[in-house]
């Protein structure tokens, strides 16, 4: 909320309910905040959703018949649980791919055999060869923004060499980046109630290339060092329960909650798509409040674990009992991959440990004690 000066008059920004939806943003001048009047109440909103036409719909059809290798990405807001029900009908009738846009992977269960991996910031090599490869690419509430698309690199700007379908809420996203074959202006609520009506014009061809990439999804990598996160992310999927929430913040470590953790249900990913470190921590306290039944893990580096430790104090005031799992390399990843990657041997103000910890000999050049 922001207020405005006293002899000021209030003022409103709000983005579109329907659609794409927004932040709000207030202005108010500071007497509405003391003066007591009486005003009518307002109702609730009725969100409204979009669907496609059924020319739409049949064009749709005509790209499936044609297709090869297509791939289905899901993301975007605005999803609700009957959507995820209806994205699984729709890839089972047409045996399709399914790979998630940036933390959007609780919108199709990770087990299934249509499962193709995540689109975030540590997409398997072999998920982005599919992403190239496809035929048909069919974007389904997400906006195929920087992290989906590999920073751009994936599909063609302006026209996509793959045959683009692109559904989204917001009509200001089609065309913005990419000038789709079949732009289709619908929520993915609306669309996917009526994409579990389609039936193949013919079978379906790609029965070996979907197998394939959820194969190439379950690979597991291994990596230097004593510490297997691989082997960590495989005991948590076969421990936690299937409605347990995972929570995480912004850096390096979310890249194996993203790609080796197996969301089952709707509503188990919390994340931040805007990069925004700290959020994992208060976000598992406000889940397990929420949801006190649920097991909640808060998945955490320790830079992002620090950001908003003083929430420890409201989970132990009110006697939240959150998992808190911190990957500990002592130092703010992301941002030291990208100092040594661009200016290599000038480290500065990464390392939010003591300067004798064992973890990391001292860097040289600049360095800032937190």
């Amino acid at each position: 909320m922001m207020l405005a000066s006293r002899n000021s008059s209030a003022r409103r920004s709000i983005a579109p309910a329907n659609g794409r939806p927004g932040p709000v943003v207030i202005a108010l001048p500071e007497d509405m905040l003391t003066n007591r009047v009486t005003v009518a109440d307002t109702p609730a909103y009725k969100r409204v959703e979009t669907y496609a036409g059924q020319p739409q719909l049949d064009e749709l059809t005509e790209l499936l018949a044609k297709a090869k290798h297509p791939l289905v990405v899901a993301g975007g807001g605005g999803w609700t649980q009957q959507a995820v029900a209806d994205l699984r009908s729709f890839s089972e009738g047409f045996s399709l791919p399914v790979a998630a846009s940036f933390r959007c992977q609780d919108y199709f269960n990770n087990t299934h055999a249509n499962y193709a991996g995540d689109l975030g910031i540590a997409a398997g090599p072999k998920l982005i060869q599919h992403m190239k490869d496809c035929d048909l690419l069919i974007a389904i509430g997400a906006r195929l923004g920087e992290i989906t698309t590999g920073a751009y690199s994936l599909i063609d700007i302006p026209v996509p060499k793959q045959t683009l379908v692109h559904i989204h809420p917001g009509a200001e996203e089609l065309g913005r980046v990419y000038h789709a074959t079949l732009p289709i202006n619908a929520s993915a609520v609306g669309f996917l109630s009526q994409a579990t009506g389609l039936e193949p014009a013919v079978a379906p061809v790609w029965g070996d290339w979907t197998k394939a990439a959820h194969a190439d999804y379950l690979k597991n990598p291994q990596v230097p060092g004593p510490v297997q996160m691989g082997e960590v992310m495989a005991w948590l999927r076969a421990h936690l329960p299937d409605d347990a929430i995972l929570t995480m913040g912004a850096g390096n470590y979310t890249a194996w909650a993203h790609r080796f953790y197996q969301y089952r249900t709707f509503r188990t990913q919390l994340g931040p798509t805007n990069g925004s470190m700290g959020y994992g921590v208060p976000a598992a306290i406000a889940a397990k409040i929420t949801a006190p039944a649920r097991t909640v893990v808060a998945f955490a580096g320790d830079g992002c674990f620090l950001m908003n430790g003083q929430e420890l104090a409201t989970a132990m005031q009110y006697d939240v009992r959150v998992i808190f799992l911190v990957i500990n390399n002592g130092m703010y990843g992301t941002i030291r991959m990208h100092q040594e990657r661009s200016y290599p041997g000038r480290v500065c103000g990464t390392r939010p440990a003591i300067p004798t910890s064992p973890i990391l000999p001292a860097p040289t050049g600049c360095t800032a004690r937190l």
